[in-house]
């Protein structure tokens, strides 16, 4: 009988790597959903693996004030800062949603040192919607 393989990089071995030195990540997607409440930035690698996330409620926003544009900014600035000191330098960005911190966020990343490639737009759409209710009888 075979040997078998062993699992490189099991949770079974203890840690993967060093903790110490952050990763080295040239390039990355910034996801960005941003609805009516809340913005959420998602940062991923290439191969979609979450590098760190941010959004307006985890920044300390409470109530209606985490759908303003200020809160998004700052949730994007918070994912941004965490990126670039793992030496990001190129992303792309998705967008999804049509809440009021959609645009402020988009602004932050274009300002900052990172190069974005292109911006994709995935709101989706409905094609027909729901079903209505039937008619009310009375």
């Amino acid at each position: 009988m075979a040997k078998p393989i062993p699992k490189i990089g099991s949770r079974k071995k203890g840690r993967i790597g060093s903790r110490k030195h952050p990763r080295k990540i040239p390039t990355g997607v910034f996801y960005l959903q941003a609805s009516s409440n809340n913005t959420i930035v998602t940062v991923t690698d290439v191969r979609g693996r979450v590098i760190c996330w941010s959004s307006a409620g985890s920044c300390g926003f409470k109530g209606t004030r985490r759908g303003t544009p200020f809160a998004a900014q700052t949730a994007a600035a918070n994912a941004i800062r965490t990126v670039a000191d793992q030496g990001m330098q190129r992303a792309t960005v998705m967008l999804k949603g049509r809440g009021p911190g959609r645009d402020a966020a988009l602004r932050v990343i274009n300002k900052s040192s990172i190069l974005v490639k292109f911006i994709k737009d995935a709101t989706p759409k409905a094609h027909n919607g729901c079903r209505s209710p039937k008619k009310r009888r009375v």
